[in-house]
């Protein structure tokens, strides 16, 4: 027969068949069957067995209970899901206790410390596509922190770039009806591979069961408050999000008490391109310490980590949002002594945001609670900081306004310091159950229970002295053992002297051991007192974060406003370090960028290299909307393409940017099309890579958008990339609604011609310097087009074996000499780019001067290179490498054979 406890447990597991389960027994959360294999295996925890009745041993493996979240955050990262099953009723020896499962560990839903990156949120998001009108429904959290977010968007590539954005550990679909024998259901397109998804039944959904849960959970009888009101997609979205952690992580849903409804119509659209192009958040190598972010992170707190993350991955276009960053920024970058202070003070800071979450969940440990006292205590410092008027001013009011709405959110916390220093000692263990936690006065009955304990303790520290003037047993002796207790040793030599109320427990060789009643009895009240001393502690301390979550609100209201004030100091602090400048934003048409640097690359310049970084100025405006960037491989075109982009980004995010004046009309997206790679896993060549990326440019892009172009076409043949690359200028100078920005980088040196028949056109170059056979990049951004790539001097540079760079010069020197022909009138002649109003002032698509590239020149070529070599500069090795060479090749052209290779016999 089954006995009771695994009937409860086969039940409880019944219904969580797909899940690790955590049964609590005792001291420990035991695992049976295949769990306990899989605890085996991934954990190495011991796997031993239990009897459960009809002579079944049943595998088992357990962990401690005080350890269980470090192994409940192994096994998620595993790719695993928990769920915790909690004795529900105090344990009485009589009959089975109640047990339930209280929450269910995901990837989206890990809260141990351990397992976070301080510095980067963990979502878990939602996502529904509604197939009719082709809008989508998206709602994130992170329960860590109680952020919660959701909006209605277009379709599924704004879906897609939100996702990417936002980065969840576990995204929440609509469950999919496949083909049973299909081992899971199809992966939407627009979500990347890494993300964890957790299909939900249709049901769960449903607009009517959604809109209910999120009545129920804020508490309000309308979404209209919320701004949910008429986002049908939005609300299911958050509802499906809600009734997953009502069922999963329940006591997280507490510090979720508002949602923010937002609008991408706010920010800049960013796509997976240029992220990575960009380097957002780590290089395109996978380094986070050479990226914008990490330049620009000189944060104290992993708040204001997490925040300033959030902005660089989302730019506003919002100009009074950043009006007020910047203001911000601006004043923490003129109070230097006081920006100084206040990051002093924030490095005694922990993470709020997440002990708030930890303390409101029953998680946080006493000396997590240390640690929220410690940041609590410093806000008086933070505040004096900040309105301290500097020494030898008068206070002025306006001083601090850019900075007064986050002072203003910055409530008074010493009563919860109070109570958590009145509560603990001052220095606590991690957790409970190993030593004394509560301080004395905090709670009378266990002060009452510990002065019993220790009155008992006292009078068996005298009971020696005691019995031995009593008895005058000089020898008399009071021990403990774990398997006897406390007891009274006498010698062989005095056992005759011993007292008739004691009592013998044990012989020894040359001792006895006796008890009296009056020792069992103090024995028995530790013992017990010290079971119930630490239910006592267990409950005061329930009690202490039962009355912080109170406060919860208010914790993160602080932490926020923390975060805040720790990144406008952060990048205030970059900016005087790197000599960073306020940009001006406006409405206007014009980037105009005076000795712009890239941020990135001066950093890291700045750590090795004296010479420094070499500044450059953009210019666009009505007459310039597209500068076509010619030179040398190495030269810098791509460092010039990208800090403008770069630039324009910082200023977006409010931050102040690395150039001497920055004027910059707000930019809607940012497209770039660099670095070529083929897409194996979907068939995709280079080349196809490339045009799919510089179509979705051409079909998105507007005139407030700024496109970074570099290399269009070089994954083709030589005219037909030279065609494309003509045609895409054309069409972004010439289209009525699609005129961007446009930085384009090019070794095509023929369409530079472009800008005598293209207006808004201007041609710059990389400046180089040439002394003899030595040529210096000077990373110098000039007016003009290059007529050369110094390809040749640039393999030399990398190491390219000898006689390959020789052999190089020999045919480029060929092919320059070679006639120069036009392409063919129906090429790039009779190109029929889009025309705008202005069509008539383009030209008529003139046909470019281009080279015919040919391997092989006309007949007499060897007689050419024969007359142009130096005989007597060669080594006798070089002369039979040149014979050898001539010989094969007149072979070839005379039709007489094919030649003996070399090196054959």
């Amino acid at each position: 027969m089954v006995s009771p406890l695994r009937r409860q447990y086969l039940q409880i597991k019944q219904q969580y068949p797909d899940v690790i389960l955590f049964f609590h027994l005792g001291d420990f959360y035991e695992t049976f069957d295949e769990d306990a294999v899989t605890l085996n295996r991934v954990l190495e925890v011991t796997l031993t067995g239990r009897d459960m009745g009809k002579g079944d041993r049943i595998p088992m493996a357990g962990v401690p209970v005080h350890a269980a979240e470090g192994y409940i955050a192994r096994l998620v990262a595993a790719g695993y899901r928990v769920a915790v099953c909690e004795q529900v009723e105090e344990a009485t020896g009589h009959g089975l206790v109640d047990r339930q499962v209280t929450r269910v560990v995901t990837p989206g839903t890990v809260v141990d410390p351990g397992m976070l990156d301080a510095g980067t949120n963990n979502y878990l998001a939602a996502a529904l596509v509604d197939e009719r009108s082709g809008r989508c429904g998206f709602a994130y959290a992170d329960i860590t922190t109680g952020e919660f977010s959701c909006a209605e968007l277009d379709d599924e590539g704004t879906l897609a770039r939100e996702i990417l954005r936002v980065q969840p550990a576990e995204m929440l679909l609509p469950q999919e009806r496949h083909h049973p024998d299909d081992p899971a259901p199809p992966r939407p397109p627009w979500l990347p591979k890494a993300v964890v998804i957790s299909p939900l039944a249709p049901n769960r959904w449903r607009q009517d069961r959604t809109t209910e849960l999120l009545h129920t959970h804020f508490a309000v009888g309308t979404l209209e408050g919320l701004g949910l009101s008429g986002l049908a997609l939005a609300t299911r979205a958050a509802g499906a999000l809600v009734g997953y952690l009502e069922e999963t992580q329940p006591k997280a849903l507490a510090q979720m008490g508002r949602v923010a409804v937002y609008t991408t119509a706010t920010t800049m659209t960013l796509d997976a391109q240029t992220r990575h192009n960009l380097e957002l958040t780590e290089s395109g190598r996978g380094d986070t310490r050479k990226s914008l972010l990490a330049v620009l992170n000189q944060t104290r707190t992993p708040m204001g980590a997490r925040l300033l993350r959030r902005w660089v991955t989302q730019p506003l276009v919002d100009l009074q949002r950043l009006g007020a960053r910047q203001e911000a920024v601006a004043f923490f970058h003129r109070e230097g002594l006081l920006r100084a202070e206040l990051r002093d003070v924030l490095k005694q800071v922990a993470d709020l945001e997440r002990l708030t979450n930890r303390t409101m969940t029953g998680f946080a440990g006493p000396r997590e609670l240390v640690h929220l006292c410690r940041s609590l205590d410093a806000l008086p410092a933070i505040r004096a900081a900040i309105t301290r008027p500097p020494i030898g001013t008068t206070d002025d009011p306006a001083r601090i306004a850019p900075v007064r709405p986050l002072l203003a959110r910055l409530p008074d916390c010493d009563d919860l310091a109070q109570r958590i220093r009145t509560a603990l000692v001052d220095d606590p263990p991690a957790s409970l159950g190993t030593h004394p936690v509560i301080r004395p006065g905090f709670a009378p009955d266990l002060d009452a229970l510990r002065a019993t304990v220790d009155d008992r303790r006292r009078w068996i520290a005298t009971l020696e002295t005691t019995e031995r003037e009593r008895t005058g047993i000089r020898s008399l002796k009071v021990g403990y053992n774990k398997v006897f207790g406390y007891f009274l040793e006498i010698s062989n030599a005095h056992t005759a002297n011993v007292p008739p109320e004691y009592l013998r427990k044990q012989t020894l060789s040359n001792a006895e051991r006796y008890i009296t009643p009056e020792l069992k009895d103090a024995e028995s009240v530790i013992l017990t007192a010290e079971e119930h001393i630490n239910d006592l502690e267990t409950t005061a301390y329930r009690t202490l974060l039962t009355e912080l979550s109170g406060a919860g609100e208010r914790l993160r209201a602080v932490g926020e406003s923390l975060a805040h004030l720790d990144t406008f100091a952060a990048l205030a602090e970059v900016a005087v370090g790197r000599g960073y400048v306020r940009p001006i934003l406006d409405d206007g048409d014009s980037i105009v960028i005076a000795d712009g640097r890239h941020p990135v690359v001066e950093a890291m310049l700045a750590e090795g290299d004296d010479a420094g970084f070499v500044a450059n100025d953009l210019r666009f405006e009505d007459d310039a909307r597209i500068l076509v960037l010619t030179g040398p491989n190495m030269a810098g075109k791509s460092t010039y393409l990208r800090q403008a982009a770069l630039i324009v980004l910082m200023a977006q995010i409010g931050s102040f940017v690395p150039a001497r004046s920055a004027q910059i009309g707000l930019v809607d997206r940012i497209f770039t099309r660099v670095g070529a790679q083929d897409d194996i896993a979907t068939g995709q060549s280079t080349f196809m890579v490339e045009m799919t990326e510089l179509a979705s440019i051409l079909h998105a892009a507007t005139p407030r958008s700024l496109v970074i172009l570099d290399e269009i076409g070089r994954g083709t043949s030589t005219y037909d990339g030279l065609a494309i690359a003509q045609a895409t200028l054309e069409y972004l100078h010439h289209h009525p609604t699609c005129r961007p920005h446009t930085l384009f980088a090019t070794h095509y040196h023929e369409l530079t011609a472009l800008a005598d028949v293209l207006p808004r056109m201007r041609n710059a170059k990389v400046d180089v310097r040439e002394d003899g056979d030595t040529v210096a990049f000077l990373h110098r951004v000039v007016p003009g087009g290059a007529d050369r790539s110094y390809g040749i001097h640039v393999a030399r540079l990398a190491g390219v074996p000898k006689a390959v760079v020789q052999r190089a010069e020999e045919l480029l020197a060929n092919l320059e000499s070679a006639p120069r022909t036009t392409l063919p009138d129906d090429s790039l002649a009779t190109a029929n780019p889009v025309r705008g109003d202005d069509s008539d002032s383009s030209g008529s698509g003139s046909a470019l001067p281009t080279m015919q590239l040919t391997l092989f020149s006309p007949s007499d070529e060897i007689a050419r290179e024969l007359a142009a070599l130096d005989p007597y500069s060669l080594t006798p090795i070089e002369a039979l490498s040149k014979l050898a060479e001539y010989h094969e090749r007149a072979k070839e052209r005379t039709g007489t054979g094919k030649g003996r290779r070399r090196g054959s016999k």
